[in-house]
């Protein structure tokens, strides 16, 4: 090395460092400068907004909007956040609905319209099956004290029965009725009418308690007005979602008939 530049101090050497700089690295090097100014003012924003390259910090969002998984693959059927707001209702709520359904008159799909749930029917539903089971046999040995009281014996089959017949009820007859009215050119929502029907057998709960009575001329009527009832609650609620479709009103007029036809059977085979 020359003795002249060997007696150059070092911090000359880097000061002339950038003097030979190309134009294109002094750019880069202020992109850098600008990049990093604007990294810190964003730390200290807190919560960060997002940013262009889409980072930064992201609300937490609704559990009804769902997962971006759940709303665009066959996954989400298995992902229980698919079913959280189904279950997500107040009990003043779940209690108005259930004396809506009582009541046919009340406007009960309005009420549904908005925020179906799940969590009523599941509970009816399963409700109505253990009392059915317990109080049929208690009906079949009231009916039978006096007369044949050492041939009584529990039937536990009961239970195999009512799970089988009102858990098939409620989820495959909505669902049956649902695709019938597409065909037809309806555009019902299936979780609705899976909402209606099961609410609609909340009034079989409180008959089943009165069938207890053994009286079989006051059997018959009693299950001839919870029927009746939870019919007309089919109807009417089919009629408001389909507005009064004349080319429906068969479709309707079935569905009402089969949920009395339920109602026979519960008489028949659970209080003989």
């Amino acid at each position: 090395m020359d003795e002249g530049y060997a007696s150059l101090p070092t911090s000359h050497l880097l000061g002339s460092v950038p003097a030979v700089l190309a134009p294109d690295e002094r750019k880069s090097g202020a992109t850098a400068e600008v990049g990093n100014a604007a990294a810190t003012s964003r730390l200290q924003q807190f919560p960060p907004a997002p940013g262009a390259n889409g980072g930064g910090y992201q609300p937490p969002r609704n559990s009804l909007d769902g997962d971006v998984e759940t709303q665009t693959s066959w996954k989400g059927y298995f992902n229980v956040a698919t079913y959280t707001p189904y279950f997500n209702v107040d009990t003043d709520v779940v209690v108005d609905r259930l004396v809506s359904s009582v009541y046919p008159m009340d406007g009960f799909f309005r009420k549904i319209d908005a925020n179906p749930d799940m969590y009523g029917p599941l509970w009816i539903t399963t409700t109505l099956i253990f009392m059915l089971a317990a109080f049929g046999n208690f009906a079949t040995y009231l009916m039978q004290r006096k007369t044949e009281l050492n041939i009584w014996n529990f039937d536990v089959g009961y239970f195999n029965w009512a799970a089988s017949v009102m858990y098939g009820y409620a989820i495959v007859v909505p669902a049956a009725f649902f695709f019938l009215f597409q065909y037809f050119g309806s555009r019902p929502s299936l979780v609705r009418f899976w909402c209606m029907w099961g609410y609609s057998l909340f009034i079989f709960i409180p008959a089943s308690i009165l069938l207890l009575i053994p009286v079989e001329f006051l059997r018959w009527l009693i299950i001839a007005g919870a029927g009746g009832a939870s019919s007309w609650f089919i109807a009417l609620n089919l009629k408001e979602c389909t507005e009064g479709a004349a080319d429906l009103m068969a479709l309707i007029a079935s569905a009402s008939v089969l949920q009395f036809a339920l109602a026979l059977f519960i008489k028949v085979y659970f209080f003989a």
